[in-house]
């Protein structure tokens, strides 16, 4: 690790609650670093959806499993790690959302998501097993938008 990284690691628990918690975490480093209200949001639904996958796919919700979050703040991005105690998958199996046959399926939409929400965006096997979803996102250049949007509002334009 880069002396100009700061590191922080989280053990959570495999509940519900820990969703909550590892998005509130990334949260609040993803606002110490500069990031606008929109990217926080991307970020934080991307850490949702990863611990989400966690907890339900990776550790098929039993208890004595645990979940791993790790955030790496280089000078240049926030990279987050999402690692489960699983058996893994091959991202290549993951089902299209978008293919006709799963369009109005109630789930499938977490790797989507956090494909189009984060710069980059990766699943790789753990060391010790289990799936790790590693994805980063672009620090806001200096003097940027405050709203992370390139200087795009989002919001709808209110006429006079």
């Amino acid at each position: 690790m880069a002396p100009d990284t700061k590191h922080l690691e989280m053990t959570l628990e495999t509940q519900v609650e820990s969703v909550n918690l590892a998005e509130e975490m990334c949260l609040r480093v993803a606002e110490a670093a500069g990031f606008g209200e929109d990217d926080c949001y991307r970020i934080g639904m991307s850490v949702r959806e990863g611990v989400i996958n966690a907890f339900h796919y990776g550790n098929q919700e039993r208890p004595e499993k645990k979940i791993h979050l790790a955030v790496d703040l280089t000078p240049d991005k926030m990279i987050i790690h999402v690692l489960d105690e699983g058996t893994g998958f091959k991202l290549s199996e993951v089902p299209d959302p978008l293919a006709e046959e799963n369009l109005l399926s109630t789930s499938g939409r977490g790797i989507f998501l956090m494909r189009a929400f984060m710069d980059e965006f990766d699943v790789v096997p753990g060391k010790t097993g289990g799936a790790e979803i590693v994805m980063s996102k672009k620090l806001p250049a200096p003097g940027s938008s405050p709203n992370g949007d390139g200087g795009q509002s989002t919001a709808p334009h209110q006429g006079a």
